[in-house]
């Protein structure tokens, strides 16, 4: 062990490894801090802290540049930082994302997730990316956690290293990196276009080779396999060419007896994954113009039209290799169903449905299908993936279709899947399954006993055992499981001891309830990173409605694999179905059987040491009980965002309820405590608490508040005179009064878009209105009050390859929209690099732009042709102003108008439990600090500031 001084080492790290390429390099380290003096942006604790070990570079540098160098000092293990593992060498993975096709955001959905899971100080990871014209660049790690590639594909040229040729690009993996892991959905990544080049270079890299995958991505060629093999499939035709024959399809129609004028099918490319394309057509005529869109949108030359499956249930099964070496062992999951809530008769798991929130689509791990029909998709699956010369993992999907309703196979040639109960088929192979955070690998994975991690290292481990020169990388002692913590609701055992509990509670009641499901379950994983807390994921149930008591609300606390769903009522559903003895049966039995399959090939490899998620129910709890149980085990209780009546972003966490519930038990929290969570939970008390700092630049909107009953008894173009006249403007934005994040805001351009109209939507009961963006939902329960204020016209900001900075920008009207963290103790909050907020579409930035990965655009920092240095300071500091003013404490969010000239900030309003989903701006943020701030770092910061506040 060699030591050495923070002050001495502190410019090592900063300039022999600058975040760029190697912000990830392994550096194992501890480092012990007595902190003493002046407080810094991010610790400012006066007392010993051990903080285990560091696992990168940017980690040791985050501490290093924030610890008062006098006092403090980190203990380096000299071998690692040569490269030298314990008890094997690093082994350097290279990820690689993006790519050309229309999933590049889902691709980055993925490398994310990679990313936080996979390191470790045994592993380095560098980061690289292909843009849509197969240009090559490497990244820093802080690049994955952008929302959409749109967000720094205009930044690469001066951030990145771009490769001249992809060929250059391959000559630099075979000298830096051990093996490469594809994470790219689609085209180039899953039709073998970077397995070819890998392969040409000899660099090893994880999943099947190139030639299977051209095989198996292309849908038609695929259904003719497995026609031939034996499995019944889809009727199908292919359509190709610019002029395709009509009269080809019409006989297809005819010989499956559809109607040639409305005959229901499914038109896709035939190259092309995650939905996207994917359409419904009614005859000939509709069918062949919908190809030809398809061919004229890019997607694909190639088009398959297939009868449209009705009354069955989609699958998917998520397929691991367990074998030694080449000799391939395939091992099907437990498989999920997709159930389809909608009543469009054209309704289809489309792109939307598959990767934003909705209540739409719920999932169940196992299926709710005979166990007879179980069985048979998993030895289907198993079988094509060893037929195919599929390696390492994939995913396939397929239908269930009951006897009632597959009439239609009665002269299909196909065999497998037919049963008496009915008949299964398979539809999709998927080469590079999707890996964000609730995908479905890491559902089944968790079902059977494998953490995130776990999972991912396996399949990074069986490539390189095919590999022999990459077996002295992988040893047991690097491959240890993690720690399961689920059971400290309830249980608390001696190794236990001297662990803080940490309680991540998130759901509700709220329109924003989903971003709080995928905000929770991020801090939730972020968290498990660290040896010395036990997080315990936490389901705040919505309210029945017959209750006005906040205290008999119910809790669940979640096993691990509960908390991998999009939607508060999918975690529900799952903590019921947990509960219930026949599904929970059942669900123990295939997990035995899959674990014992496993088993048998993961015990002959050394660097596979066991499983580390256990089989445990769901624990139910009133929420005072809960919260008395949290201060038994003096747990601290982390709020991810729940509305205006009761909770979490929205509901009772965001207007002061459940922090008085939790203070009145001194039990710590995260975020502001309960005066400021009220006044900022109401828009216009926000704006009055404010309003005096218009001398110092802070302005406010103004606004006229209207009672529901008022808008609907008085008509719409009074209504309308009165307030463009009191707020002397002729457009108007319309928002509940008491709710966030974009949630029921309209903008009204004149008295042809009637007030009532908009107050009828906003009212309605299915709490739907449709944007540019689709359906967004509203609030919940609707509000009494609405708010009308002046539509603040902000300048289009465009990302172009045509300007010199990526931006077009003419800058009329010199404000533009920002968002800001702010983060610190009350009276001292710092603010973070503002982020200016792009609208894709429409007139109000949406709430999935806002959160959702894969979709949004985000400046942060903001770009220097747009801000000043000068005015982006000011703005920082009257942003800092308005947080102390309103007694913040912990983290918020802030949103405002920045006049780019003066550094003026007007108002929106703040948010005191705002999205900490994995692409949101926060993150951004603080990865925008120096040195950056990861996730982990950051969420970590958040909860030492809940830990310390005193009750």
């Amino acid at each position: 062990m060699a030591s050495f001084s923070l002050a001495s080492k502190l410019p090592l790290l900063r300039s022999d490894h600058p975040d760029g390429l190697l912000g990830s390099r392994p550096f194992s380290a501890t480092a012990k801090a007595i902190y003493s003096g002046p407080s810094s942006k991010f610790f400012n604790l006066n007392r010993e802290v051990n903080f285990g070990s560091f696992t990168s570079y940017c980690d040791a540098r985050f501490f290093a540049s924030n610890v008062p160098c006098a006092t403090a000092e980190i203990v380096v293990d000299s071998a690692t930082e040569k490269g030298e593992g314990s008890g094997g060498r690093v082994l350097r993975v290279g990820l690689v994302c993006g790519g050309p096709s229309a999933e590049r955001g889902i691709s980055l959905n993925s490398v994310r997730s990679v990313l936080d899971h996979i390191q470790g100080d045994d592993l380095q990871v560098n980061c690289y990316y292909i843009d849509c014209e197969l240009n090559a660049f490497a990244i820093a790690p802080a690049q994955v956690y952008s929302n959409t590639p749109a967000d720094f594909d205009f930044k690469l040229e001066s951030l990145a290293q771009r490769f001249p040729s992809l060929s250059e690009f391959a000559e630099h993996l075979a000298a830096t990196v051990d093996i490469v892991f594809p994470v790219i959905h689609g085209q180039f990544g899953e039709d073998g276009g970077i397995q070819e080049l890998l392969e040409k270079y000899n660099i090893p890299f994880v999943g099947t080779g190139s030639s299977e995958c051209r095989r198996a991505f292309d849908k038609y060629e695929a259904s003719l396999e497995l026609r031939k093999q034996g499995f019944v499939t889809v009727p199908n035709i292919l359509v190709q060419g610019s002029d395709p024959k009509e009269s080809e399809v019409a006989k297809w129609f005819t010989s499956n007896q559809l109607d040639t004028k409305s005959g229901k099918v499914v038109v896709k490319p035939v190259r092309a994954g995650s939905s996207i394309g994917v359409t419904v057509a009614y005859g000939i005529a509709d069918a062949l113009k919908k190809a030809k869109d398809i061919k004229l949108e890019g997607i694909d030359e190639q088009v398959i039209v297939e009868i449209f499956l009705e009354g069955g249930s989609e699958f998917t099964a998520i397929i691991l290799d367990v074998g030694s070496g080449t000799d391939c062992q395939p091992i099907v999951l437990i498989p999920s169903e997709v159930e389809l809530h909608f009543n469009e008769d054209d309704a289809i798991f489309n792109y939307r449905r598959k990767y934003l929130p909705t209540r739409q689509v719920a999932y169940h791990t196992p299926p709710r299908f005979p166990i007879e029909v179980t069985r048979t998709i998993r030895e289907g699956a198993s079988w094509l993936f060893r037929h195919l010369g599929l390696r390492d993992f994939a995913r396939i999907d397929g239908w269930f279709l009951p006897s009632s309703t597959n009439s239609f196979f009665g002269t299909s040639d196909g065999k497998f899947g037919r049963s008496d109960m009915g008949t299964v088929l398979f539809t999709d192979i998927n080469l590079i399954s999707g890996m964000e955070q609730t995908s479905f690998l890491f559902q089944q994975a968790s079902k059977v006993g494998f953490s995130h991690s776990n999972i991912l290292r396996s399949i990074v481990h069986h490539a390189c055992s095919r590999f022999p020169n990459l077996e002295s990388y992988v040893d047991i002692s690097s491959h240890l499981p993690r720690r399961s913590n689920s059971k400290l609701l309830t249980e608390d055992s001696d190794q236990n001891k001297g662990i803080r509990k940490v309680f991540v509670i998130f759901g509700g009641n709220s329109s924003e309830r989903q971003v709080s499901v995928i905000s929770g379950t991020n801090v939730w994983l972020n968290l498990q990173g660290f040896d010395d807390l036990e997080v315990i994921p936490c389901l705040l149930a919505p309210s029945d409605g017959r209750s006005s008591n906040a205290g008999s609300r119910t809790v669940w606390s979640l096993p691990y694999s509960l908390v991998l769903r999009h939607t508060v009522e999918e975690v529900l559903h799952a903590c019921t179905e947990a509960t219930d003895p026949s599904r929970a049966s059942l669900t123990s039995q295939l997990r035995k059987q899959v674990m014992g399959d496993l088993t048998e090939g993961l015990e002959k490899h050394r660097w596979f040491n066991g499983f580390d998620i256990t089989d445990e129910k769901p624990v139910k709890f009133s929420l005072q009980d809960w919260i008395k149980h949290a201060k038994e085990v003096q747990a601290t209780v982390f709020l991810t965002a729940c509305n205006a009546q009761f909770l979490v972003h929205g509901d009772i966490g965001e207007d002061g309820t459940l922090q008085s519930l939790l203070q009145a038990e001194g039990v710590p929290y995260t975020g502001p405590g309960i005066l400021a969570s009220k006044i900022c939970m109401d828009k216009v008390a926000t704006s009055l608490a404010v309003s005096h700092l218009s001398d110092v630049g802070v302005l406010t909107i103004n606004k006229d508040v209207r009672t529901k009953e008022e808008l609907l008894k008085n008509p719409s173009l009074k209504i309308w005179n009165e307030l463009t006249s009191k707020l002397q403007c002729g457009t108007l934005c319309v928002k509940p009064a008491r709710d966030g994040c974009s949630t029921g805001v309209a903008r009204i351009r004149c008295i042809s878009q009637p007030l009532i109209i908009v107050s009828i939507c906003i009212f309605d009961a299915s709490n739907k209105y449709t944007t540019a963006h689709g359906p967004i939902e509203m609030p919940n329960p609707p509000p009494e009050k609405l708010i009308f204020e002046p539509f603040i016209e902000t300048d289009e900001i465009i990302v172009s390859s045509k300007s010199a900075d990526g931006l077009l920008w003419e800058g009329e009207s010199r404000w533009v929209e920002i968002t800001v963290g702010v983060v610190g103790k009350r009276g001292c909050m710092q603010s973070l690099s503002p982020s200016i907020t792009v609208k894709e579409g429409g007139d109000i930035l949406s709430l999935e732009e806002k959160f959702q990965g894969g979709t949004g655009i985000n400046l942060t920092p903001p770009p220097p042709s747009i801000v000043s240095e000068e005015a982006l300071e000011k703005c920082k500091q009257r942003i800092e102003l308005v947080a102390n003013t309103l007694e913040l404490e912990g983290f918020s969010r802030i949103d405002a108008f920045l006049n780019v000239d003066s550094g003026e900030v007007l108002v929106i309003e703040v948010n005191t439990v705002p999205g900490m989903t994995p692409s949101t701006v926060l993150i951004h943020q603080a990865l925008a600090e120096q040195p950056p701030v990861y996730p982990h770092l950051f969420f970590r910061r958040l909860l030492d500031l809940a830990s310390d506040r005193t009750i």
